[in-house]
């Protein structure tokens, strides 16, 4: 599970750096939005929300879970490493595909093009830094 979780993940990060550069150059140069600026950000949406499923599967199963579990918070939040595998990693993910669904909803309403790039620009862009800020780094590249 955590082998198909950190993979997926790859492609999330592809998917959301293409949808917020495309969503940010058609802002920049005042582009028409088109119907690939439109599936862009909604694979994008999709490949986080599967990512989502597979993560909230793999943390009930894994053992930093287990020794949250076991030990409780307060030893937890103590542990920085425990910290940050059991509640930093998961919340800001959390909260990230939650920008990423407000962002995506949020352009479907919006009328000109420039508001739409906008949109995804700003709610993709911000969730793109808070899971650039909360991968482990280490332990993903190792």
């Amino acid at each position: 599970m955590l082998q198909i979780h950190s993979y997926w993940a790859y492609l999330v990060l592809i998917m959301l750096v293409i949808a917020f550069v495309n969503a940010l150059t058609g802002l920049l140069s005042k582009r028409t939005f088109e119907s690939k600026d439109l599936r862009l950000p909604l694979f994008a949406l999709i490949v986080s929300h599967i990512q989502l499923i597979i993560g909230l599967g793999w943390y009930f199963m894994s053992p930093w879970f287990q020794a949250l579990k076991a030990n409780g918070m307060g030893e937890t939040m103590g542990n920085s490493t425990a910290r940050f595998m059991a509640v930093e990693h998961p919340i800001m993910m959390i909260l990230a595909i939650v920008l990423i669904t407000i962002g995506f909803s949020k352009h479907k309403k919006k009328t000109s093009d420039t508001a739409k790039f906008k949109t995804i620009t700003i709610f993709y862009g911000i969730a793109l830094l808070l899971i650039l800020a909360r991968i482990p780094w280490g332990q993903w590249l190792a």
